[in-house]
C-alpha cells in the first residue's frame, strides 16, 4: 500500500476518546518512533501516560501530529522552523482560518435546523 503523500490522503479520525500510539502511527502515517521523538521537539505534544508510561492521545493530539507532519513533509519545513509555525506566528494565522471554519460549520448547522424544524 502506498504512504498517504499528505493529510488529505489520511484516514478519518474515529469518535474515540483516547488512541494508542499504534492507531496514531496508522491515522497520521507516521512511524511511532517518531511520534515519541516529536514529542520531545513540540511542547503541543503531550499525551496522556497511564501505567507503564503507555501513551493515549486524545483527538487534538491527533490533529496536532497531522498540522506537524504537513509542515515538516507537505511544506518543507525544519523541526526548528515547525516549531517556530506551531508556537508564533503561524499559530495566529491558523486560528484564523480555524475561526472561520468555526463560523462555517455554525452557519451550515443553523441551516440544517432551519431544514429540520421545517419537517
Amino acid at each position: 500500500m502506498l504512504e498517504p503523500t499528505n493529510n488529505d490522503e489520511l484516514p478519518v479520525i474515529p469518535g474515540k476518546r483516547y488512541f494508542t500510539i499504534g492507531e496514531v502511527s496508522e491515522l497520521c502515517a507516521v512511524k511511532p518512533h517518531v511520534l515519541r521523538y516529536w514529542e520531545q521537539e513540540f511542547p503541543q505534544l503531550k499525551p496522556v501516560k497511564r501505567r507503564g508510561n503507555r501513551r493515549y492521545y486524545q483527538r487534538q493530539d491527533v490533529l496536532t501530529i497531522r498540522q506537524i507532519r504537513a509542515l515538516l513533509y507537505d511544506q518543507g519545513f525544519t523541526i526548528g522552523g515547525a516549531r517556530q509555525q506551531m508556537s508564533g506566528e503561524g499559530a495566529q494565522q491558523d486560528a484564523s482560518q480555524f475561526q472561520q471554519l468555526i463560523n462555517q460549520m455554525i452557519k451550515e448547522l443553523e441551516d440544517v435546523l432551519v431544514v429540520l424544524d421545517t419537517h
